[in-house]
C-alpha cells in the first residue's frame, strides 16, 4: 500500500533539439511529430518571423539571418536559447520538437534541460535543393536557383550547422522516402521513452 502522500513518479519532457542544413527535413519531423504524438514545436526562428511580419518584411532568409544577428549581437548570443529554455519550461507537451538549431549558442540553455537530445537530420544537397524548391516556407524558396542555394548554404546561420551537427547524440538519414524517415522516427521515440 502506497503511503497517503507518495507521488508518482513524473517522466521528464521529451525535448528533441533538430540540427539539419537548409531542407534536410526538420520540418517534416516535427510536423509528424506533431499530428501523431501532439508533440509542441517550438521555434528558434518564429520570434524572427513575428518581427518580420509586424515591421512589413519579407521573411526571405537573408532578413532572418540579418535580423537574428542584429538581436544576438545587441542582446547576447544566446538570447534565442534563453527564450526558447523558457518556453520549453512553460510548456505542458509531453513531447517538444525544436527543429531548427543552428548555432552553438542556441544550445546554451537548452543542454541543461532534463529530456534534451541533439538530433542531426542528414540529406544529400541536391535532394535537399529540390525539396526547397519544391516548398513554400520562405517567399524566396521557389525561385532559387542552385547558385543561389550554395550561397545560403555558407550564410553565418548554416555554416556552423555542420559543427553542430557532430555534437548530436542520434542521426536520421533522410535521403529515403517519407515512410523510410518515419520509421527512423519512430525508433528514435522508441528508444527515448525506454530512456
Amino acid at each position: 500500500m502506497r503511503p497517503p502522500n507518495h507521488k508518482p513518479r513524473t517522466m521528464p519532457k521529451i525535448i528533441i533539439g533538430l540540427v539539419g542544413e537548409i531542407a534536410a527535413g526538420k520540418d517534416t519531423v516535427a510536423e509528424y511529430l506533431s499530428q501523431k504524438y501532439q508533440a509542441q514545436t517550438i521555434s528558434f526562428s518564429q520570434p524572427i518571423r513575428d518581427i518580420l511580419d509586424r515591421l512589413y518584411l519579407p521573411q526571405s532568409r537573408i532578413n532572418m539571418m540579418t535580423l537574428g544577428n542584429t538581436l544576438r549581437e545587441a542582446f547576447g548570443q544566446d538570447l534565442f536559447s534563453k527564450t526558447i529554455s523558457r518556453e520549453v519550461k512553460e510548456s505542458s507537451a509531453e513531447i517538444i520538437i525544436l527543429p531548427n538549431i543552428r548555432l552553438e549558442s542556441d544550445l546554451a540553455f537548452l543542454d541543461s534541460e532534463p529530456g534534451f537530445i541533439l538530433v542531426s537530420i542528414l540529406a544529400d544537397q541536391k535532394i535537399r535543393f529540390k525539396r526547397l524548391t519544391n516548398r513554400r516556407q520562405n517567399p524566396d524558396d521557389q525561385t532559387k536557383t542552385w547558385e543561389q542555394f550554395l550561397a545560403d548554404s555558407n550564410l553565418n546561420t548554416e555554416i556552423h550547422i555542420r559543427e553542430l551537427a557532430g555534437q548530436a547524440t542520434h542521426q536520421i538519414d533522410n535521403n529515403g522516402t517519407k515512410d523510410e524517415l518515419y520509421r527512423q522516427i519512430e525508433q528514435l521515440l522508441s528508444q527515448l521513452k525506454k530512456g
